[in-house]
């Protein structure tokens, strides 16, 4: 039997208290997977007085984290501590450049710094190379990242979307269910632990924007490139717009998509989307996620299951330990950072989409002529125009309404012609329709 992979666990929160009952709990089995024992020989964290409802005391404590890297008796740290900077960063850096595997269920991290990590692994050990994994740090326990690598590695990725945010799902879906608005399904998110205390990334889309930039990375064999990801919320979206969505056959969903277009761009974007009811991520509700990836052989791939929790990352953090216990580093996006292509952002402009658009605008006449003559005005063709609430209700109008298929510069240029308009209330409400 090969010598045991000693690992050294950097942070012991949800996910890193899980994976130590993991290692604990299904040892034997993945003892006999991996082809030798995975052990946890140190960890660390802010606070070594804390009860996680795990047993350490058989472990090593480094009250710095960053020691971990320079033990001699660790194979592989595991960074769980979270954050694009900061000790999670230094972590990485330092166990990488000790020639330490790397593990990490970061994906900030990953989406602001990964090609240097990748660089650092590439260059570990005198060139022979040191394995980053970060499996856990899109959609938790979904197997995506190995499915676009190895299973769809035979195939062109033709586009690749889904829903990435569990709290944004949350939120959503439980809105469609129930008709009430986002503020208050948002606190009880919150209240079920479903959303953090201060939700802006998961809102507006940022935690989203940077699993995106991964997926697109190894989808595409692109240099990540998160500054590039278009981002939207959901913080706007009313109930109104749920069942206005309803009526028409779709319902809302957080979604990032990506795609390369025909000038050779990479289009990235994270926005609330009108989904057919027909579509299998019309039916993903709660905090689940799920992700589509389309190859030009395989078809439609379809991934879908807990998107957070102990469990389901800690599942995740431990296959890529069973991986690095059999030997396989390989390259974290798929192609040696070298061969990664640096794409421009596409011009989403030319993108041609039905596009759902609300406007809340002031009871007055003339508003529907107003909004008609800068669609007319810019070329956008109204499919149909629904006018919803009544002034008695507050003299708050909104209006709705469903483009013909177009250029998505047409719409953008209808919007600039009523920029400032005294008639709209607050900025339009822009969502493009997934068909």
């Amino acid at each position: 039997m090969a010598e045991p992979l000693r690992i050294a666990l950097a942070g012991l929160g949800t996910v890193g208290a899980g994976l130590v009952r993991l290692l604990e709990a299904n040892g034997a089995l993945i003892e006999r997977r991996a082809g030798r024992k995975v052990v946890i020989v140190a960890v660390s964290a802010r606070d070594r007085t804390k009860d996680r409802g795990v047993d350490l005391s058989r472990y090593d404590w480094e009250d710095d984290m960053t020691a971990l890297a320079a033990r001699a008796d660790v194979d592989v740290v595991v960074e769980l501590v979270g954050g694009a900077d900061g000790p999670a960063l230094t972590t990485a850096r330092g166990a990488l450049g000790a020639g330490k595997a790397l593990v990490t269920a970061n994906k900030a991290m990953i989406a602001h710094h990964g090609l240097e990590l990748a660089d650092l692994a590439e260059r570990a050990n005198e060139g022979r190379g040191a394995a980053l994994k970060f499996e856990a740090a899109v959609a938790g326990g979904i197997p995506v990242i190995k499915g676009l690598r190895e299973g769809a590695a035979a195939n062109r990725i033709e586009r690749i979307y889904g829903i990435l945010n569990g709290t944004c799902n949350y939120i959503l879906s439980t809105m469609e269910a129930t008709g009430r608005d986002f503020g208050e399904v948002l606190g009880e998110a919150q209240a079920l632990g479903y959303a953090e205390a201060d939700p802006t990334f998961d809102v507006e889309g940022v935690d989203a924007a940077h699993k995106l930039a991964i997926l697109a990375a190894i989808a595409f064999g692109a240099r990540i490139d998160f500054g590039a990801v278009e981002i939207g919320g959901i913080g706007r979206v009313r109930a109104a717009d749920i069942a206005q969505a309803e009526a028409l056959g779709y319902r809302i969903r957080l979604l990032g998509i990506a795609d390369c277009a025909e000038e050779g761009g990479l289009f990235q974007r994270v926005q609330p989307c009108l989904v057919p009811r027909h579509h299998p991520l019309a039916a993903v509700e709660g905090a689940t996620n799920a992700v589509v990836a389309e190859g030009n052989f395989s078809g439609r791939l379809l991934f879908q299951g807990a998107g957070a929790g102990d469990g389901p990352t800690a599942s995740a953090v431990a296959a890529d330990l069973i991986d690095i216990a059999r030997g396989d580093v390989g390259a974290p996006f798929s192609v040696p950072v070298a061969a990664l292509e640096a794409r421009a952002p596409a011009d989403a402009g030319h993108r041609t989409n039905r596009t759902y658009l609300r406007f809340t605008v002031a009871d007055r006449p003339g508003v529907l002529a107003e909004i008609a003559t800068a669609m007319r005005d810019a070329g956008v063709s109204i499919e149909s125009l629904i006018q919803q609430g009544r002034p008695e209700e507050g003299g708050e109008v909104l209006v709705a309404m469903v483009t013909h298929e177009g250029p998505e510069a047409n719409v953008a240029e209808a919007l600039r012609l009523l920029e400032g308009s005294e008639s709209l209330t607050e900025p339009p409400l822009v969502m493009h329709l997934l068909d």
